[in-house]
């Protein structure tokens, strides 16, 4: 299966390069009296192809996804899907690699959806994968969660003022935000006089706080 390349653009050097290693094995093996099959695709590329068509509408529009709503910007996602998917295929079959081509496929043809479900259903039924409540890498810009792979993590040793990208938001500026800053503030203990001192890096989510967990040994609490 040739990996299928993102609908976020034209080909270049890199994909080059992969199909020419990739025909060069195809070619050896039949060579060597293998039966083979190199079956081609293209990748919709989620959140990837989702953020190239965002800066594309932000750029000639000045519009964001919101302002579109959620079906018409589907449609424009698929407009997209449309050029430069069948530009991608075409420089592909510019390489004159061996792909067979009646094997076609793009991972969300139907087929390839329902497998994907069944899939999904059939790890879930045999606990391969599971509802839990777990840490998760949540992206501003995007509002939505990513995967471990899609972040760069950095460990800071002191206080760091680090370059934020906001993509596509007009009201909100890139610009540097300090991180790994510890902010103090206190709590007041419901019924007495006494308080409580907490520390924090992410000072905005104390909004959202319903409780404060202490350790059952600490000898202050």
């Amino acid at each position: 299966m040739l990996p299928p390349p993102n609908v976020t653009g034209r080909l270049h050097l890199g994909h080059g390069l992969m199909l020419a290693v990739e025909d060069l094995i195809a070619w050896w093996k039949w060579m060597s009296g293998y039966e083979t099959l190199w079956c081609p695709g293209l990748d919709h590329a989620g959140i990837s192809c989702q953020t190239v068509v965002e800066n594309k509408v932000w750029k000639e529009e000045h519009k964001t996804r919101h302002d579109y709503g959620w079906e018409p910007f589907v449609n424009k996602i698929w407009e997209w899907k449309k050029e430069y998917g069948d530009f991608i295929l075409d420089q592909s079959r510019r390489y004159a690699v061996s792909l067979d081509w009646d094997w076609f496929m793009f991972t969300l043809d139907d087929k390839n959806v329902n497998a994907v479900q069944e899939a999904f259903v059939w790890m879930y039924e045999k606990g391969i994968i599971y509802w839990s409540t777990w840490l998760v890498n949540w992206c501003c810009g995007l509002n939505t969660a990513l995967s471990d792979i899609e972040v760069d993590k950095e460990d800071l040793k002191e206080p760091k003022k680090l370059w934020v990208p906001v993509p596509n938001d007009p009201k909100i500026k890139d610009k540097e935000y300090e991180f790994g800053y510890f902010t103090n503030f206190i709590y007041k203990i419901k019924g007495s006089e006494r308080t409580i001192e907490i520390a924090t890096t992410r000072l905005e989510t104390m909004l959202g706080d319903v409780a404060v967990a202490v350790h059952p040994d600490d000898p202050r609490y």
